[in-house]
């Protein structure tokens, strides 16, 4: 069997965004959005590539239901209830916290026809264990379930971003910056695989502890050399109060990219990502004449689900 089943359209379109980069400080003619936020299935978003990979990987194995992780507003969780849809594969989410009102993500889940188990308040570790113990429930139910990993970031999720990083070579100049929000770490890894760690800055949105550790770790294992986690470019002052929470540089950037360009962002990914890209051009860590690609890798289900959503429209 191939290693990739087709879940999305490539390549994703990389579009000049020269008001936003006059806003940001840049040359007009040195930023471009790739928007990986259209590869189409589920409402689109970075994690299609990754799942091309993995549900290829679970069919090879003889899996008949997937089962995978997440935050209640998961993008990763919603797509890989879409990609099950499209594969015939039932999709059991574990998500964290309490039952929520079927908004964003969570809404479009349910149309997928996602199962979904709650799991309180857990971290990425206590969710993979109860998510363990939910294949284990199915197995012993004689199924044969298939576990993706939270994110969808193991090598198979990297390896999908390593050709994501081929496809973009032939759309911009070799020296481009790409900059990327950094969640799980699949995507930033497979990026840094493939462009070489001086050409991806990763904006930490705080998904999990020590991320440039996990991005190191999983580019380690698609490159023939090990990678140095000091070796990476990462800014993790774009965090705020927490991994939810909407920071006020996060709404301006959400913002700045809706009035300057008509893109829309989300407040966890990429708002943040762009908060970052804009104090990388501030304190001079990307410098003017920089060419620049910034990853919209999707989430605009989550931006209808977010409690702060509706203060994004005000001044």
């Amino acid at each position: 069997m191939d290693t990739t089943v087709s879940l999305g359209t490539f390549p994703t379109p990389l579009e000049p965004a020269p008001r936003l980069a006059a806003a940001l400080g840049l040359e007009q003619d040195r930023l471009w959005i790739k928007r990986d936020d259209l590869t189409g299935l589920g409402g689109g978003g970075n994690k299609v590539r990754k799942l091309e990979r993995m549900v290829a990987t679970a069919l090879r194995d003889g899996a008949d239901s997937l089962i995978t992780t997440g935050a209640a507003q998961s993008n990763h969780a919603r797509l890989t209830a879409a990609a099950g849809a499209r594969a015939g594969l039932p999709v059991t989410l574990v998500l964290a916290g309490e039952p929520s009102p079927p908004a964003g993500n969570l809404l479009l889940d349910g149309l997928f026809g996602a199962r979904i188990r709650w799991a309180g308040e857990r971290g990425p570790g206590g969710l993979a264990t109860f998510a363990d113990e939910v294949a284990a429930e199915l197995t012993s139910a004689g199924g044969r379930p298939a576990v993706i990993p939270f994110g969808g970031s193991n090598r198979d999720g990297a390896a999908a971003y390593a050709d994501a990083a081929r496809e973009l070579r032939g759309q911009v100049p070799a020296d481009a910056v790409s900059v990327v929000a950094l969640g799980s770490g699949g995507t930033m890894a497979g990026l840094v695989a493939g462009l070489g760690a001086p050409h991806v800055l990763g904006v930490h949105v705080g998904a999990v502890p020590e991320p440039a550790a996990v991005v190191a770790g999983l580019a380690g294992a698609i490159t023939a050399e090990p990678v140095s986690a000091g070796s990476l470019r990462v800014r993790t002052d774009q965090v705020g109060a927490g991994y939810s929470t909407l920071t006020s540089q996060s709404a301006e950037a959400v913002r700045l990219a809706a009035r300057t360009e008509g893109i829309v962002l989300d407040p966890v990914y990429t708002g943040r990502a762009m908060a970052g890209l804009t104090a990388a051009v501030r304190d001079g860590g990307i410098g003017p004449d920089t060419p620049v690609v910034f990853w919209h890798t999707g989430g605009l289900p989550g931006l209808f689900g977010h409690r702060d959503a509706a203060s994004l429209a005000g001044q």
